[in-house]
């Protein structure tokens, strides 16, 4: 796939990005060296290579989930917070429904 001058200012009027005549001049070919890039990439054989989510193992430091029943500290108060809602639903803030 090629990047002419006419798609580089169709995709910055779509990005809404202001570029004169030599910047849309300039940037064809720079696109058209990132789109050979990833053709590069494209060649690499990864079959043998696990899917990965990070270049590290990172391993989530996780809470016990418990509800503190002190009010003090933040729990057993969900009547008391509801009492203040205009529309309480099965334990939840009721809010009215939004279709656009």
């Amino acid at each position: 796939m090629s990047v002419t001058r006419e798609t580089v200012a169709k995709i910055a009027s779509l990005a809404r990005i202001d570029m004169g005549e030599e910047e849309l001049d300039r940037m064809a070919p720079e696109f058209n060296q990132i789109l050979g890039w990833v053709e590069q990439l494209g060649e690499v054989d990864t079959s043998g290579v696990e899917p990965m989510t990070a270049v590290i193992p990172q391993q989530l430091r996780l809470r016990e989930d418990v509800i503190d029943a002190d009010p003090l500290t933040g729990g057993g108060v969900q009547g008391k917070v509801l009492a203040n809602a205009p529309a309480a639903e099965h334990g939840f803030f009721g809010v009215p429904k939004v279709i656009e």
